[in-house]
Formats: C-alpha cells, sequence, structure tokens
C-alpha cells in the first residue's frame, strides 16, 4: 500500500489537481461521513483545499494547505473509503481499495478543465451563496432557492465574517462537555441562529445556547423561530445583562452592541464565570466622554466629534487591559467594513490563566495619563482591584 499512497502524491500535485470525490465507505456508521469531495479555493490570495465532509444530514467544510490535504486524503484512502476518483489536468484516476487494503489505481483520459481561481468572483463563506438555509429563510435573509434578498446581503456578509472569527475560538472551548454559551443583547438574533447553526449542524459540537435581551416581543419572537427550526438548544430569555443571575459557568460570552457600560457589565459576568471565549462589539461609548483629561491632548479633546472618538478608543484600550490583567489574551479586530457602520470593533478574548504584570503596569500607567477611574474597575470588584 505504501507504494501506492507514494502515486498518490505525485498524482495530487499541487498546479494540477482540480477535484477529488471518495465515497464508498468501509464500515458504515450513522455518526461518521459517507462521502468526502475536495477542491481548491483561493482565499486572501492564498491557495489552499477546501473538503466537504457529507453526512447524512449535513455537510462540515474544513480548509487545508496543500500537504495537509495530500496527508489527509491520503488518510482518508487508507482508513475509510473503498474507492474515490481524482481529476487533474493530465489525466482522471479511479482509485480502488480491496477488502485487504491493496490499492488499484486507474489511468484515464481527462474529463475536466481547471477553473482558474483568480477569476471566481464568488467568495468562500462558511454559509454558502445559493444554498438554502432554513434559519436564513425564516430570518428573511434568503429565499427557500438558497438565494441572498438584496437587502440582506450585507447582513449574510457580516454572518459569515462573525462565523469566520467564532472559528477562531474553537480550540478554546472544551469539547469534551457540553459548551453552555450566552449571547448578551441578542436582538433579533441573526447571529446567535447563526452561531447555533455552524456550532451544531456544521461542526456538530454539544451545545446550550441562550439569548439575552430587554425586548420582551423579540424574545417572543426569537423563542417562536427556534421552536419552528427545532433547535432545543436554544432559548431566548427576557432580562437585562446586570441583573442576569441563575447559571454557574459559562464557556463562551457574546456581547455585540450592547449600549455604553452594559459592555462592561458582560465582560465583568464573563470574567466571573471564568468564560474560556469572550467576544464583545462595544457600542455607544459615553462613560469616558465628560471625564478623560490630559493637558497634552487638548487639541483632540476640543473637538466633540474627536472626542467622541477618542473617548471610544480610550474605553476599549482599557477593557483589553482589563481582560489582560484578570488572565486573558486579547484582541482587537473589524467586525464589518466601516462603510456599513463606524461600531466595528470586535474584543476577542481567551482565557489562559497567565500573571500579567506588565498588563497592570500598563493600565495603571494608562488611566493615570486620562485621569480617569473607569466604570469596569469597579464592576469587577476586590479580585481585580486585589491584582494592581
Amino acid at each position: 500500500m505504501d507504494n501506492k499512497l507514494k502515486l498518490l502524491d505525485i498524482i495530487i500535485e499541487e498546479e494540477k489537481f482540480i477535484h477529488a470525490v471518495l465515497s464508498n465507505v468501509r464500515k458504515k456508521s450513522g455518526k461518521t461521513f459517507n462521502k468526502v469531495s475536495v477542491k481548491p479555493v483561493l482565499i486572501k490570495n492564498k491557495l489552499l483545499f477546501q473538503f466537504t465532509y457529507h453526512y447524512d444530514k449535513n455537510v462540515i467544510h474544513k480548509n487545508y494547505t496543500y500537504y495537509e490535504a495530500e496527508g489527509e486524503i491520503n488518510n482518508l484512502i487508507k482508513s475509510y473509503f473503498k474507492q474515490g476518483v481524482i481529476y487533474t489536468v493530465d489525466a482522471d484516476y479511479q482509485v480502488l481499495v480491496s477488502k485487504k487494503g491493496k490499492i488499484k489505481i486507474l489511468k484515464k483520459s481527462p474529463t475536466r478543465k481547471r477553473v482558474n481561481l483568480s477569476h471566481n468572483r464568488k467568495k468562500s463563506y462558511i454559509l454558502e451563496e445559493d444554498k438554502p438555509y432554513e434559519f436564513l429563510i425564516k430570518l428573511g435573509v434568503m429565499n427557500e432557492k438558497g438565494r441572498i434578498l438584496a437587502a440582506k446581503y450585507d447582513k449574510f456578509k457580516q454572518l459569515n465574517r462573525f462565523l469566520e472569527m467564532v472559528s477562531d475560538c474553537i480550540p478554546y472551548l472544551n469539547k469534551e462537555k457540553t459548551i453552555n454559551i450566552i449571547d448578551f443583547g441578542c436582538g433579533k438574533s441573526y447571529l446567535t441562529f447563526a452561531l447555533y447553526h455552524y456550532l451544531v449542524y456544521e461542526l456538530g459540537l454539544d451545545i446550550n445556547v441562550i439569548g439575552l435581551d430587554l425586548k420582551k416581543d423579540v424574545i417572543d419572537f426569537c423563542n417562536e423561530i427556534a421552536d419552528e427550526l427545532n433547535y432545543d438548544r436554544l432559548k431566548f430569555i427576557h432580562g437585562d445583562i446586570k441583573g442576569f443571575e441563575g447559571i454557574d459557568k459559562i464557556d463562551m460570552v457574546v456581547s455585540l452592541h450592547a449600549c455604553d457600560t452594559a459592555t462592561d457589565d458582560a465582560i465583568t459576568k464573563a470574567v466571573n464565570w471564568k468564560a474560556d471565549v469572550i467576544l464583545a462589539v462595544p457600542c455607544c461609548q459615553h462613560e469616558l466622554f465628560n471625564k478623560i483629561h490630559n493637558p497634552i491632548m487638548k487639541p483632540m479633546e476640543k473637538y466633540g466629534i474627536i472626542r467622541e472618538k477618542l473617548s471610544t478608543i480610550v474605553t476599549d484600550s482599557i477593557r483589553a487591559s482589563v481582560l489582560e490583567i484578570m488572565g486573558y489574551s486579547v484582541q482587537m479586530l473589524e467586525f464589518i467594513d466601516m462603510e456599513h457602520t463606524p461600531k466595528n470593533i470586535l474584543i476577542r478574548a481567551f482565557k489562559n490563566n497567565k500573571l500579567n504584570k506588565e498588563a497592570v503596569s500598563e493600565y495603571k500607567k494608562f488611566k493615570k495619563f486620562w485621569g480617569v477611574e473607569p466604570y469596569i474597575e469597579g464592576a469587577m470588584g476586590d479580585e481585580f482591584l486585589k491584582k494592581l
């Protein structure tokens, strides 16, 4: 078999590979995939190979580098499937595997032409275009044929950008147990439903998701949609962030566009739960607008519009510093393009339990420079103050 696998490495040449389909599972099981298709994709000008794992009721997409893809195809042929077809520029190859594991490779004339990926304008999304998703149909983002409604295309891009950011968080979650997630200020919950679909139906994770919002009619609407979709591990609760109680442990906290200090309350709740992942898009940072002051910065402070932007940046910088002090690694990311909304900073934090003395020193100097005592410091309480 080894010689044949080496031959496969030659067949799966990076510049000549077009497509592959692996099928006919050796040992059928409802828990495993029954077919895998492979195609090259261009993502951010980088050539990757997208594997689509076909299950009975859903599919999962994974992108690999060329060498990772080469190894994965070898592994699938060696361990899972009885046959496969590999389409290349030079030839089509049919791969047959006997009951004893012997590989036979038949070479045929090429039947496909390679797609010029540089001219392929259709973006590779986690949620695909022209593919119907029941939750997006019910939320009015696409029609029953999977066509995205023109007025909702920006929302569709936002959902995919959000899921891309979530995908980077998966390694930080403990997948050996039920993962508890809360979405503070969920609103109409486009992102909450997308998150549930992605984690359950694309990744097959065991999760519970709670959406929390102050608007009772919105909560009733979301619960109704969740029931219609049979999303039995997703529920929506009417209430505010600061007063939310009754849960001992949350693994992932999402807070998108919680207004002003409500974002601080969400971060505080997440830290108290020792959440592994925090995703927060702050909104309307008014708290420090009339508090920040340093004579050196007067040229910026005296113009209202500049002062507003400045207070926003200072507020989010303080939040990041507080999270670092509390044992998190922090990233600041662009959530959506500036042309859609100015509220485009996402704070993404992962629990690492490391003592960051440098963060403490930076925080003290920073708040002294601006002459502020931020709300989040008091919200965090004694555990935070002891670290200063």
